[in-house]
């Protein structure tokens, strides 16, 4: 004959699977990716002791102030995330939770992910170069322009390589810089026809933009919100869909005029 068990003992036995599954739990990896801040380049400088922007066939001016390209880091696709990783994420502002499938394509290795990354920036540049030139009315058979940044993969910077390009080669189209000499950061993808598309981590790259010194951030339009909520305070947020609202923006600032915020 069996034995009652008391109603403590019963609640302690049936604790004991519930914490072993909890246990497991929080080792477990999970599906999914930790970002935070990554770094910043001005895309007018070097990096590395290598010119980001060179270019041959036209006059390129001096330059002052910087154009910031940001990034975000994030833990790679083989990584294991815990529940410990992302409940210190969910509590912080300088972390990102992301779902993995979001960040990396589903069942491809790292070597896979790193290849697709740097055709992204390949193409970036390409389309970037096609933009400025295209935006200046030079013709890209006379006009070469060399683009070089290592370790940095992904679309993102091509709005910053276009404004760049745009800075070297005109300025603000009357002797001044496009930059009025401030430290400008952003983020967009960027069309050769010159319109700006939304990115991944602008809450993040707001903090990295800040951290790095930039006063005015280009946000990608429709992707304010975002950006509002990296609390990157002092930082101003200029929304732009296109290569040619982009410098209007720069030029209007520059010079006193009515510039649109987010």
């Amino acid at each position: 004959m069996l034995s009652r068990l008391t109603r403590a003992r019963a609640v302690a036995l049936s604790v004991v699977p519930v914490v072993a599954l909890l246990a497991v739990a929080a080792f477990a990896p999970l599906p999914y990716v930790i970002a935070q801040p990554g770094a910043t380049a001005d895309v007018l400088a070097e990096h590395k002791g290598t010119p980001i922007i060179s270019i041959s066939g036209a006059p390129v001016r001096e330059t002052s102030g910087a154009l910031r390209m940001t990034t975000i880091l994030a833990t790679g696709p083989d990584t294991d995330v815990d529940l410990g990783d992302v409940a210190d994420g969910w509590f912080r502002t300088d972390r990102t939770v992301l779902p993995r499938d979001s960040v990396y394509p589903p069942g491809k290795s790292v070597e896979q992910v790193a290849e697709r990354n740097l055709k992204d920036m390949a193409d970036s540049q390409h389309s970037a170069t096609r933009a400025a030139l295209s935006y200046l009315g030079e013709d890209p058979k006379k006009v070469k322009v060399t683009l070089r940044l290592a370790d940095v993969g992904g679309p993102s910077a091509g709005l910053l390589f276009s404004l760049g390009i745009v800075d070297k080669l005109r300025g603000d189209g009357s002797g001044g810089d496009l930059t009025g000499g401030r430290s400008i950061a952003g983020t967009g993808t960027i069309t050769p026809d010159g319109k700006v598309g939304p990115v991944g981590g602008v809450s993040l790259k707001t903090q990295a933009a800040k951290r790095d010194g930039a006063t005015v951030f280009l946000v990608p339009a429709g992707e304010c919100a975002d950006a509002r909520a990296g609390g990157a305070k002092g930082l101003r947020l200029i929304p732009v869909s296109s290569l040619q609202g982009a410098v209007d923006s720069l030029t209007a600032l520059e010079r006193g005029g009515e510039v649109p915020s987010c």
